[in-house]
């Protein structure tokens, strides 16, 4: 038998942007337990975002949060066995994962940029998504076209 779910511990905002989602992807940023650095790190790369922003009525952490929610999924496939075989069968997500995976996607597909900086990978893996281009969110279209081609095996789902 499973033990019970942990608690969900409270964020703390930010300290610049007083924001609790800032936190959570600082947190996903952060390698070692290096909080400085990933807050030195995210906030240069907000600075870089609006010195490139194109357009004045957006501030940069609205483009980082709307680059955010392009590369959220809505739904994914997971692997279920059914008599004998594994079937990849769509499902709606839950919110706060939603959230998670996007904050993944972004971090690691900027990890994988070859700019010099962690911060200008980042600014511009946030610019590319908030446009609706780039990796991440090839990764989210990939993850939508999955899920379409597998929903024949929806009626598996639990």
């Amino acid at each position: 038998m499973r033990k019970k779910q942990a608690k969900k511990r409270p964020l703390l905002p930010d300290p610049k942007f007083n924001d609790q989602l800032v936190t959570r992807f600082v947190n996903n940023l952060m390698w070692d337990g290096k909080k400085s650095i990933a807050f030195k790190i995210f906030y240069n790369a907000i600075d870089i975002i609006e010195e490139r922003k194109q357009d004045d009525e957006k501030t940069s952490l609205e483009i980082w949060k709307e680059a955010l929610s392009n590369v959220m999924p809505h739904v994914e496939v997971r692997s279920r066995r059914v008599g004998g075989a594994t079937f990849q069968i769509p499902m709606q997500i839950r919110p706060d994962r939603k959230v998670s995976l996007a904050m993944k996607w972004l971090i690691s597909f900027s990890r994988k940029r070859n700019e010099k900086s962690m911060a200008l990978r980042l600014a511009n893996e946030v610019l590319a998504a908030a446009k609706e281009e780039g990796a991440a969110v090839k990764k989210r279209q990939d993850t939508h076209k999955m899920a379409e081609a597998n929903k024949a095996f929806s009626h598996f789902r639990f």
